[in-house]
Order: structure tokens, then sequence, then C-alpha cells
């Protein structure tokens, strides 16, 4: 049996009775990163009382996932197994989900507590209007996969959810502003640590506002639905348009991502 269990994304009172009774009782943790998590179960033990486990740790995590799986498959049927990631709940934005698909494929029986979650926590103190949102995770890092998912994001007709580190937000700002300067955001840094502080402001002003600061902490970053009426240009739309092949393959690289030269020999393929 395993169970995947939350962890706090800041403030250690967060952990619940719960959690702390399933993990006295694990005999294996796997874990996104097994420094972590001994930093909270010694916490734990030192602060709030909880007797200290009696378990192996491993390591779980999206460069070692598959090999784990193979060798600890036939436990997750016979040990009390609880998996945790670094910060929050397990498998959103986690590698965890490996292992739930796993379970699922095996029939071996698993559990999730419900608990702490930095997107939940952060759209409830963003004060948006629409409860619908969409949550992209990471976005790339560079390139035209970022560019992508950045159009992506701010066109999807719902308020979207980021996750940023301290060194890219400026990016990310910069990129917004330059996209749609009065787009509102919502910002969240350190959720529920001791330096937590919430911004909300058009993209442009914010932008200016981080320029005089030296940026620090994990951040959630929501940006609220397009409110105008226009749209994001789709592929079909694209092939829809009454253009010669060439200026045609360059709008579809712009939306795909995909080289000028992929794309013109798709279209002209398709005319033959």
């Amino acid at each position: 049996m395993i169970t995947f269990i939350p962890t706090p994304i800041g403030n250690p009172l967060d952990i619940t009775l719960r959690a702390m009774r399933l993990f006295e009782e694990a005999e294996l943790f796997l874990c996104e990163d097994t420094r972590e998590t001994k930093r909270l179960m010694r916490l734990l033990v030192e602060r709030y009382e909880m007797r200290s486990p009696e378990a192996d740790f491993l390591s779980f995590n999206e460069h070692n996932g598959a090999q784990r799986l193979e060798e600890v498959a036939e436990k997750l049927r016979e040990r009390k197994i609880v998996y945790v990631s670094d910060a929050g709940m397990p498998v959103i934005s986690d590698p965890g989900q490996l292992l739930v698909a796993y379970c699922q494929e095996q029939n071996i029986p698993y559990d999730v507590l419900p608990g702490a979650s930095a997107v939940v926590t952060a759209y409830a103190a963003s004060g948006f209007e629409a409860g619908k949102f969409l949550f992209f995770g990471f976005l790339p890092h560079k390139g035209s996969e970022r560019n992508r998912a950045l159009n992506e994001a701010l066109n999807t007709g719902y308020n979207t959810i980021l996750y940023e580190a301290p060194h890219r937000l400026m990016k990310l700002l910069e990129e917004v502003a330059a996209a749609d300067p009065d787009r509102e955001i919502f910002l969240a840094k350190e959720l529920t640590k001791k330096f937590q502080t919430y911004y909300k402001k058009p993209a442009k002003a914010l932008l200016e506002y981080f320029r005089e600061m030296y940026i620090r902490g994990e951040w959630v970053v929501i940006i609220e639905a397009q409110k105008s009426e226009r749209k994001a240009l789709y592929l079909e739309d694209i092939m829809a348009l009454d253009l010669a092949p060439k200026p045609k393959a360059k709008l579809l690289a712009k939306v795909t991502g995909e080289s000028v030269k992929s794309c013109y020999e798709r279209l002209i393929e398709s005319r033959q």
C-alpha cells in the first residue's frame, strides 16, 4: 500500500495529524529529494513529538523514476510506503504522477491525502472573480517552446496559474508586459513563510515596480483571463488564410515552433 502525502509548502505547522501518523508507521519513503524529506522528519520529531520513523529513504524523481519502479515494484504491494514531494501536494507539477499511473496499471492499492497546495492557496488569495482556472506549472525556460506556451497561457480564456523561479520572474513580467501591458497579474511570494507577500497590478506596473527590487524566493503567478475581444490565432485560422505558401509557412512556424522549411514542405504536400 502506498500513500501520497502532501507536505507543508512553507510553515511546518500546516502538517496534519494524519500525515504524521502515517510517517511514523512507514517502512519506506519515496521522496523527490531524500535530504528534504529527512530534514522535515527531524523537524517533526523535534518540535511536534512525532515518533521517528524506522524506514528506508529512496529518491524518486524525474531522472530515476522508471528505474526505481523496477526496484520497488514488489514492495509496493507488501510494505507501508509513503511518497512525498519536497513541498506541497504530490503529483502536482511533480514526478509522482509516474507512480500513480503504475499503481493504476498494476492494480496496486494507493491513497492520496488532502493537504497544502500552492496552486489553490494562491488562487484563493488572488481575488479573481472566475472560479475556473488552468494550471501550467513551470513554463519552458527558453526558445520557441517557451513562446508557444506563454502565448497559450495568455490566450486560454481562463485565469492561468504558473510557477516561477526568482531569477526568471523579471523575464516573465517583461514578456507579459510586451504582449499585453494592461493584463492584471497576481503574484504570491513565499507562500506560508515568514516573508509571504502578495502583489496585484497590471503587468506593466509590476514590471516597473520590480525593476528596483532584488527578487528572491519562490513565486506563484496568476494571469487574469483576457478581457478584450482579441483572440488567439489558431492553426485552422492560418490554414484558411488566402496566402502564398511561404508567408503562410512563416506564420505556422511562429505558432507551432517548427522550422519554416518543414511547415513549407507540409503545405506543398497538402496541395498535391
